[in-house]
């Protein structure tokens, strides 16, 4: 089958996994009420997914490349699609955290895999630009229609229906991606698991993400956020001198030799911390502020979606093959910061129009610009065997990169907001100012993201990772194998 029908079925995966990361958002105060969460607890709706998803990509990416991606996304979208019905049928609170974490579970595993199969069909620049356009497009517009959809579903049909909606979705994924995608034997058949070092990354990545997502209640100089993040750091320290003396080792020191993917990545970070601020922000910003309802304030989002869509899909190959993609990065990322900074004007007595409109032109554009930039010098940057970590390091930096979002700006907005009701400011202005203070910490990490990428990314004129002479041969074959199956 050809390998167009074989990404559609990888980006209908990939949707579900990131539309859940957003979808249950709108919900909450439902599922609140049905359940009877508390206050505090409600939170951990989406914690519980959050933490394994966060957790668990780079070991996912790392089983990919060892026992083979195509097994290990059937795995996870399995292991998803389950869940997500388990979570639809919950009516306890404690069944639905159950399931959350099992849904979380199933995203990371789906996750990891998804860009390296991507980058792995697609060999011809061209043709590979397109795909991961496609990919990106999913990737970013995902989480903005989540909110819109999530709000429709629990409005008409009820909150179950987030997750019910998931189960044919699912199901029908697993059979074509059994059917269409190629089998693939894996580097790792035969060889020993670095056992010690997945325990180490996966508790190290998990205590790190429940760290952060934990700051916004406790607050980041509190004895609970410093003693639990030391304890990732001491554990993510361990991980690394494992991996510096293991003989098959997790994730070769090697990766943090190629450029493309340490910049890439840290670039990433940096880009989706700031992003977050719209994601999260400008939604509350719109319902508190200018009392919008679930669905209006998703159709106020909408804008985004529908550029980073025509961006993703149709400009940016373009832009890339004409360009390349490290100065369609830099654009796009001037983008962001341009329209988080007119965000940063928002008005407590203002309108959708003028104070949220504008924002989202330079926001759909320069993300739909850069995350095919991004995803393009990250892979590249990669071996063929090592893609699927690749791959995995990619989606942990943009599920950190979000939690990390989420914690820093949340916690400013809130405390500048405190600071000005108690200097008897009215509540709607004391909003706006914490909202105001968060969209223009979040220009300043775009910047941020800017200079790291001037700085440090390159377009590579041919892949960084070309084998000795000795292996091109045996590199061609497979690579020859690899697209006829697909």
């Amino acid at each position: 089958m050809s390998r167009w029908p074989a990404l559609a079925v990888l980006c209908a995966g990939q949707l579900m996994v990131i539309l859940d990361g957003t979808i249950v958002n709108v919900a909450l105060p439902s599922i609140q009420q049905s359940l009877g969460f508390s206050q505090s607890s409600l939170g951990w709706v989406v914690n519980a997914y959050l933490i394994p998803f966060g957790g668990l990509l780079l070991l996912s990416g790392r089983f990919g490349d060892l026992f083979g991606r195509k097994r290990v996304f059937l795995t996870g979208l399995t292991v998803f699609t389950t869940a997500s019905l388990l979570c639809g049928l919950a009516q306890t609170s404690t069944l639905l955290l159950i399931a959350r974490f099992l849904q979380g579970v199933g995203g990371a595993v789906t996750s990891s895999v998804t860009l390296a199969m991507v980058v792995t069909m697609f060999t011809e620049p061209t043709e590979r630009a397109r795909a991961i356009g496609v990919y990106s497009f999913v990737q970013s517009a995902g989480g903005t229609l989540g909110l819109l959809l999530g709000g429709v579903l629990t409005e008409t049909v009820g909150w179950h229906w987030i997750f019910f909606v998931n189960v044919p979705i699912g199901a029908a994924a697993v059979v074509l991606a059994g059917r269409n995608l190629a089998p693939e034997r894996g580097t790792g058949q035969g060889r020993s698991t670095d056992t010690l070092g997945a325990a180490l990354i996966t508790a190290a990545l998990m205590l790190a993400v429940y760290t952060i997502v934990g700051a916004t209640d406790h607050g980041f100089g509190s004895l609970h956020t410093l003693g639990f993040g030391l304890g990732a750091l001491v554990l993510l320290a361990a991980f690394l001198v494992r991996q510096a003396k293991a003989e098959d080792p997790l994730l070769p020191p090697r990766m943090f030799k190629f450029r493309n993917v340490t910049g890439a990545l840290g670039t990433h970070t940096l880009m989706i911390s700031g992003m977050f601020s719209f994601q999260f922000l400008a939604v509350l910003y719109m319902q508190k502020v200018l009392g919008f309802d679930e669905v209006r304030t998703g159709f106020g989002v909408v804008p985004v979606s529908l550029l980073i869509g025509a961006m993703s899909l149709f400009l940016a190959p373009r832009l890339i093959g004409r360009f390349g993609a490290r100065t369609v990065l830099l654009v796009a990322l001037l983008l962001i910061a341009a329209g988080l900074g007119l965000l940063g004007q928002i008005s407590s007595d203002g309108a959708y129009a003028t104070d949220v409109f504008p924002a989202t032109l330079p926001l759909g554009i320069g993300f739909g610009l850069a995350m095919p930039s991004l995803a393009g010098l990250a892979m590249s940057g990669a071996t063929p065997q090592d893609s699927g970590l690749a791959s995995g390091m990619f989606n942990t930096m943009q599920q950190v990169g979000s939690s990390l979002g989420l914690a820093v700006l949340s916690t400013l907005a809130t405390s500048r907001t405190n600071g000005l009701l108690a200097d008897d400011t009215p509540r709607q202005a004391a909003l706006t100012g914490g909202y105001q203070l968060a969209f223009r910490i979040g220009a300043c990490l775009v910047l941020g993201a800017f200079a790291l990428a001037a700085a440090v990314l390159r377009t590579p004129r041919r892949p960084e990772n070309a084998p000795p002479a000795s292996t091109t041969s045996q590199s061609a074959e497979k690579a020859g194998k690899d697209t006829a199956s697909a």
